[in-house]
């Protein structure tokens, strides 16, 4: 339906090319929804460009400014300032439904049907069920809504200092309510869940329909041989992750990469966020690079503050702190 739409974020180059690939996964899988996507104006002119040859609409977001009376109180709370961008996808009222999507998730089949639930619909987070995970909601825009998420957000801020605690505040009964709007974990599969419940990602895995990349370490961070079609990362990843990884990368490389040299030929493409040159082997230069900087800094954490990154659910998942690392930790303690 042409008043139905999915709708992702980019406040910079790094998220623009999760946006990309996102679209293309939806264009992919026949979605007869059309496609919107809010950037931020730190997102260049090439990514802007190619962003607007996937998706139906791109619209321009202030990061800072949510453009009511909310402003001068936003102005004290900067640290809210991409929450108050997120919230902008209620604003978009030519649509009568839409299923907000980050960046960083990845379609793995048709999910047209998402469109059937209603008014907050979300699968629930894996850190703690009785909130729902923000990466994947079904939403109906309405500026009377955006208005007073904009006040709750003044008036309580963020539980967790994100968009995902204040949706979770302002939507407050969505555990008890009503069960419909529980979205299946299909339709938002954690890559941190992958880990936590191994047996059952391996018994309901293969049914996914939406693969979420969690985390502070993001798809485009890895690298990828095109040759050998293999994605590699500062450390060794656990085999289920690198499954969904090696999709991103195949859809990057195949599908958003020709667009590149589409648009730009034998030419550089230069952004905040990527190199591409004629040779494919070199479309990785800004990845490996920005690895090999992940690699220093997880060597430079101690003890406390790798403690700490537990607490907050920001575990190592694809490193130190992968399954099998846990599990030879386990071992040897067994043994002992």
């Amino acid at each position: 339906m042409a008043d139905q739409a999915f709708v992702t974020l980019a406040t910079n180059d790094s998220y623009a090319r999760g946006a990309m690939v996102l679209g293309k996964s939806l264009r992919n899988h026949n979605t007869s929804k059309k496609l919107v996507v809010l950037i931020g104006p730190q997102v260049s002119e090439p990514c802007k460009s190619l962003l607007k040859s996937i998706y139906d609409e791109v619209r321009v977001v202030d990061v800072l400014d949510s453009g009511d009376t909310a402003h001068l109180s936003m102005m004290k709370r900067p640290d809210l300032g991409v929450t108050f961008t997120k919230l902008h996808c209620w604003t978009l009222t030519q649509y009568s439904k839409c299923v907000f999507m980050d960046a960083d998730t990845l379609v793995l089949s048709n999910i047209d049907e998402l469109f059937d639930r209603e008014e907050l619909s979300a699968a629930p987070d894996p850190g703690w069920p009785d909130c729902f995970n923000s990466g994947v909601f079904v939403f109906c825009p309405s500026m009377e809504t955006h208005g007073k998420l904009l006040q709750y957000c003044t008036e309580h801020g963020s539980f967790d200092g994100g968009d995902q605690g204040v949706l979770n505040g302002f939507f407050s009964d969505w555990a008890t309510a009503d069960i419909s709007k529980h979205l299946p974990f299909i339709y938002n599969l954690s890559s941190i869940a992958i880990y936590t419940y191994l047996p059952a990602f391996k018994q309901y895995g293969g049914s996914a329909k939406v693969v979420h990349f969690l985390g502070k370490t993001k798809p485009w961070s890895y690298k990828y041989d095109p040759k050998t079609k293999r994605v590699t990362g500062s450390v060794q990843e656990a085999d289920t992750h690198s499954t969904f990884l090696l999709d991103w990368w195949n859809l990057y490389s195949t599908a958003v990469v020709p667009m590149m040299h589409e648009e730009y030929g034998d030419q550089p493409f230069h952004s905040g966020c990527e190199e591409v040159e004629s040779s494919s082997s070199h479309v990785q230069a800004h990845a490996q690079a920005q690895a090999q900087e992940e690699v220093a800094a997880t060597e430079k954490l101690t003890s406390d503050e790798r403690r700490e990154k537990w607490e907050q659910g920001q575990a190592d998942y694809m490193g130190v702190d992968s399954f099998d690392n846990i599990k030879k930790k386990l071992d040897t303690f067994l043994k002992k």
